[in-house]
């Protein structure tokens, strides 16, 4: 079964015959393309065209990373399923405002009740009750928002009284949260969230890829000049079930420790044994399966953000009216 690989190792990669070769001052490893599905680089690899080629033709996405973690791009091979129709149906979805709330609407109901659902589960003597119950009001208000850009101060806000239960959350005195800080993150959790967050929106590129979406064209993200947009919007239903929970775990069970990171010029960095573990257990959650009430079997967290892609391509096409995975 093909599996995503992830490069630490500064190095060459290439084509050698009918394989992928990963050369770094440690030796050669050959690698079965048909056991790869992505590669994420977060070194300094060289590659050439020649890679390029095979990767397209073997239909691989490539994902790069810089020295603190930061998504960068991504090599987007040909796409192979792309579909005139259900281009022009995204397009004609962005363009009619109506439809395009509906959608951008769903997103952020999604992400808000499994936010939510989140705090359940941490809600010890009903501590959070208060702000479960206003994050509820917002999704209440969902409706009452006649324009994306009210939708996103909505969540906005939503976030901010979430982001505020961190700190009851975390079961260590060696962790803050305070407020949601980026590029760079001012402490550590915020380091870990925006590192989690960035191999989440690579992840759902990765699957949008297998679809006939085409990834440019998001609704709750503007479509512009950003290169992606519909990844981020499907990750944001993720982001509390996938990335939130993920790292309180590894804090609160002291997998993760303040020796994890290191000092940067405005903030904070992960070091790269705290990738390596963080990756791995990103890795492990999105193979977990839960029981698919409707499939009626067992699926994988993979296997539910393509399936959330989907089922926009079935909205879009007005087969079927689309609800966010809630979870």
């Amino acid at each position: 079964m093909a599996e995503p690989i992830y490069i630490f190792s500064d190095g060459i990669l290439k084509r050698k015959e009918n394989t992928i070769l990963l050369e770094t001052k440690d030796g050669k490893r050959h690698i079965p393309v048909e056991n790869v599905s992505e590669i994420n680089i977060f070194s300094e690899v060289d590659l050439n065209k020649r890679l390029l080629e095979f990767l397209t033709e073997k239909q691989i996405i490539v994902h790069f990373f810089n020295h603190f973690g930061y998504y960068v791009g991504s090599y987007y091979p040909r796409e192979f399923l792309n579909s005139g129709l259900v281009i022009l149906k995204q397009a004609e979805h962005y363009l009619n405002s109506e439809k395009r709330l509906l959608l951008a609407r769903m997103f952020v109901k999604g992400a808000l009740c499994n936010i939510i659902n989140t705090l359940k589960k941490y809600n010890d003597d009903d501590q959070f009750a208060e702000r479960i119950q206003s994050i509820r009001n917002h999704v209440e208000n969902l409706i009452l928002c006649s324009e994306v850009n009210q939708l996103m101060a909505l969540e906005g806000n939503a976030r901010e009284i979430y982001y505020s239960c961190f700190d009851r959350m975390i079961k260590s005195e060696h962790f803050q949260f305070g407020s949601r800080t980026k590029r760079p993150p001012e402490n550590e959790l915020n380091a870990l969230m925006s590192f989690a967050n960035s191999l989440l929106y690579t992840t759902v590129l990765s699957q949008i890829y297998r679809t006939h979406l085409d990834p440019r064209i998001g609704y709750l993200h503007s479509t512009n000049n950003r290169r992606f947009t519909l990844n981020l919007d499907i990750a944001e239903i993720f982001k509390p079930v996938l990335v939130d929970r993920m790292i309180l775990t590894l804090v609160n069970r002291k997998q993760i420790k303040p020796t994890d990171f290191h000092q940067i010029a405005g903030g904070i960095s992960m070091k790269e044994s705290a990738k390596k573990l963080l990756v791995q257990t990103f890795e492990e959650r999105l193979q977990d399966t839960i029981h698919h009430a409707k499939l009626k079997r067992q699926v994988s967290y993979r296997s539910l953000i393509r399936m959330e892609a989907y089922k926009i391509e079935k909205h879009i096409l007005e087969d079927e009216e689309y609800e966010p995975y809630l979870g």
